[in-house]
């Protein structure tokens, strides 16, 4: 009796066993997913990696390889996290032919320009690629299984539901998306012409195109939406006094090696977010020294676009401008 007893009891066991695992498993995923979501290398990736290696991006307008192409290349099951780490940040404190670890990517869209990020974000963009998921195209993985066969190597899984347990947004966080996905919208076909035509034509679309997309952007986000410079290039982008004192403040960041956060001013019923603009080495071949990293042929197109232009002798990392932006609270 007391052996059919324990019969009946053990399904009992067995159920509430198996809903605790599962109510643990659960909990797990959600911290995991929390710590993910609010890890400061998730925002820096998306701030200074998306707008050339984005998720986002079709096979035919990717300007570079997506972030989970390049965390495939570089992780293999027997790289260690400080191996990776020592790797990534070689490679991003000096790009060069011999430390490419992805030819393939290279031959098709040249080698990666010298991006001036402080250490403290480099490693921590590192440490979120090692640690986690990275969201990556639909098309990634016959793509990658295509051009390297199958393999089970980190970062394979696709992360759409990321954000479903993030805080909500804050004023910052909402100015940012805006600037950065209109800096992506600009960006991938900017560096598309410049890539594929050089900067004469990337020159002729700027004059044509780029107030245009950054008026669509506007739109989408139901917000204005503003690139102004105290050296600018068209009169249209002229900043303000408020303006040029928002950007002498990040110029000193830069000076100061400090990261540049964004300016809130929330005193109205508006938000207005400030963020700067940071010069690269492919800037300078329209932005840098004339008949130095500007060629005369590109410099001659500039002054027959823009007769009063500004906007030259730059280097690499120097705040050219800001985005200014305002929206509703």
């Amino acid at each position: 009796m007391k052996y059919f007893a324990y019969l009946l009891f053990l399904p009992f066991l067995i159920s509430c066993n198996n809903g605790d695992k599962k109510e643990y498993s659960d909990s797990i995923n959600e911290v995991n997913t929390s710590l993910q979501n609010t890890h400061p290398g998730k925002k820096l990736m998306e701030t200074y990696c998306y707008v050339c290696h984005s998720p986002t991006a079709t096979m035919e307008s990717r300007v570079a390889p997506p972030m989970i192409a390049v965390k495939k290349h570089y992780i293999s099951e027997n790289t260690t996290k400080e191996m990776f780490l020592t790797a990534f940040k070689a490679w991003m404190k000096e790009p060069s032919e011999e430390k490419v670890k992805m030819p393939g990517a290279v031959k098709k869209f040249g080698l990666m320009p010298y991006q001036p990020y402080t250490e403290e974000v480099i490693d921590k963009i590192g440490e979120y690629i090692y640690d986690f998921d990275i969201e990556q195209p639909d098309w990634f993985n016959d793509h990658f299984n295509q051009e390297h066969g199958k393999g089970n190597g980190k970062g394979m899984k696709r992360n759409k539901e990321m954000g479903n347990n993030e805080a909500p947004a804050t004023p910052e966080d909402i100015g940012l998306e805006i600037a950065l996905s209109t800096k992506a919208e600009l960006g991938k076909n900017l560096m598309g012409k410049l890539q594929k035509e050089g900067p004469i034509k990337a020159l002729e679309f700027c004059n044509l195109k780029a107030f245009p997309i950054t008026d669509s952007m506007a739109m989408v986000h139901s917000a204005t939406i503003k690139r102004v410079s105290d050296k600018f290039r068209n009169p249209k982008n002229k900043a303000s006094s408020k303006e040029i004192g928002y950007i002498q403040k990040f110029q000193k960041d830069i000076i100061d090696g400090l990261e540049s956060k964004p300016i809130i001013d929330s005193t109205t019923n508006k938000v207005r977010f400030y963020y700067p603009i940071v010069t690269n080495s492919m800037c300078l071949q329209c932005h840098g020294a004339p008949n130095e990293t500007i060629s005369k042929e590109t410099l001659s197109k500039i002054k027959l676009l823009y007769p009063n232009d500004l906007a030259t002798g730059y280097n690499v990392n120097e705040v050219r401008g800001i985005w200014s932006i305002e929206f509703d609270k």
